[in-house]
């Protein structure tokens, strides 16, 4: 069921108890419709949730998004981007913000980010401050998935003039799932069911719905919206039809890890592969793909509005994951980890200002540089201090001279001893230290073993590229 809210009244004296007095004057700053927006784009901010790589236009052998495959004929594929922490809260905190997770300094999934920076200003706001209508629906701020589907989690009523919480039939086949680690709650559990119900009755087809009806509405004047599915993450509930494009037999199960040295605070203490057989992981690995066909179709959805609207010339389309995703490397599932699986998303880029169409680039980018990207493709002022920089040079020329490494961090630890592991990302390395390295270090070639089998950290040879990391690794850090 719908759940708009559009009593301006209300908005901003909700902001107001949030943010406090500067937070409502601004807000009641807003510029005039006609002033603010004249000439700009429309943003659609496309949010999967839980979904690595394994896409067709990515070159995955096996899964089918023909939908993204267009979107990325159209636009920019970012073959090399990353995320800033690869748990859900603190990446879409991140991104959102523009501000790295030591900044706003959430690092788990309770806490709400205007505790911590009341005045920040988010990139919906930005664009509704600016003339823009703002709307979501589903999940681009936290949402605990599955349990909170239908609420709106750890939204922030600041961003937003519109918003829907979408619920659909998903919610009620819970019970029916095969779950292949019973001990662990459905958000975190491999757990898969393949629904006789139609796309449109689960929550992902609800929220391709509403999006659309927003598009319609709203289709005459600028916005920023964004659409917020929940697939592919667990538990794996999709319609039967998209386990079919999988026979089981054709899924291969995670090639078994070698031994690796590693430090202690990089493996988990659950058992590799959690303790499930071959078969369970075939079978986990198939209803992820199936999930990820479906998200697929249902980003078809909007692009077709978007063409029969006559919206796609005149809007901006960004697709992107909160995170990365492991499905049996290393013997690890889902996110959490500083491996390439994990902290590697996809992201694609098409629309107005994008000149480069059709092509891929393969230069090193973190998701923080979409805010700022953003504004300077609309000619929206961003607020000053963003940790980011425009991917404009790389939507023109993919190949344009780029040399900014990506970090991800990780918390690790019980709550009284916690501490933080940061990897930095260059074209060649990965190098990964933990509580500054008192608890160990990684550094992996990521052209000769880009499955990270060898660490290199204490070959003699390799002792200039570990101190060169360790060096801009820690003047982003500041550790």
């Amino acid at each position: 069921m719908r759940r708009y809210l559009l009593q301006t009244v209300w908005a901003i004296s909700f902001c107001c108890t949030l943010t406090g007095p500067t937070a409502f004057a601004q807000e009641a700053r807003r510029p005039a419709f006609a002033e603010a927006t004249a000439g700009r784009a429309n943003v659609l901010l496309i949010m999967a949730d839980d979904l690595n790589n394994d896409m067709g236009t990515y070159g995955h052998p096996v899964v089918k998004t023909p939908n993204l495959d267009r979107l990325a004929a159209r636009g920019v594929r970012f073959d090399r981007a990353y995320n800033q922490f690869p748990l859900c809260s603190p990446s879409r905190v991140s991104l959102l913000t523009g501000l790295r997770p030591d900044t706003t300094r959430i690092h788990e999934l309770q806490t709400d980010f205007r505790t911590v920076l009341p005045d920040v200003v988010t990139l919906p706001q930005m664009f509704r401050r600016n003339g823009y209508v703002a709307a979501r629906v589903g999940k681009i701020y936290h949402y605990g998935n599955p349990g909170q589907i239908g609420t709106s989690g750890l939204d922030d009523p600041a961003s937003w003039d519109e918003f829907v919480n979408p619920r659909g039939i998903d919610k009620d086949e819970e019970t029916k799932v095969t779950n292949l680690t019973p001990t662990r709650q459905l958000g975190s559990a491999l757990a898969y069911y393949a629904s006789p119900a139609a796309d449109e009755e689960h929550t992902d087809g609800k929220v391709a719905t509403e999006t659309i009806a927003l598009l319609e509405k709203h289709k005459d004047r600028p916005f920023f919206i964004g659409a917020g599915f929940y697939r592919p993450h667990c538990p794996y509930i999709a319609p039967r039809k998209y386990f079919d494009l999988y026979p089981l037999d054709t899924i291969p199960a995670p090639a078994a890890s070698p031994d690796l040295w590693m430090p202690p605070p990089a493996r988990f203490t659950i058992p590799p592969n959690w303790g499930i057989s071959e078969q369970g992981q075939r079978e986990s690995i198939r209803a992820y793909y199936a999930s990820i066909s479906f998200l697929d179709a249902n980003v078809g959805r909007l692009l077709d509005a978007l063409d029969r609207l006559g919206l796609t010339s005149n809007t901006i389309v960004v697709f992107i994951s909160d995170h990365g995703y492991q499905l049996g490397e290393h013997g690890q599932w889902m996110k959490q980890t500083l491996f390439e699986r994990s902290a590697r998303a996809p992201l694609i880029v098409a629309g107005p200002g994008v000149s480069a169409t059709g092509r891929a680039t393969s230069r090193v980018v973190e998701f923080l540089n979409v805010y700022p990207t953003l504004a300077a493709l609309t000619g929206v002022p961003a607020p000053k201090g963003l940790h980011g920089r425009s991917l404009i040079p790389l939507l023109k020329n993919p190949d344009a001279k780029w040399d900014h490494p990506a970090i991800t961090q990780v918390r690790r630890g019980p709550e009284a001893s916690r501490f933080m592991g940061y990897s930095i990302r260059t074209e060649k390395w990965r190098y990964t230290e933990w509580d500054t390295g008192k608890r160990g270090a990684e550094l992996y070639d990521e052209v000769a073993d880009p499955q990270e089998t060898r660490n290199l950290v204490m070959d003699p040879q390799h002792q200039k590229v570990v101190a060169d990391l360790q060096r801009r690794l820690r003047r982003v850090t500041g550790r």
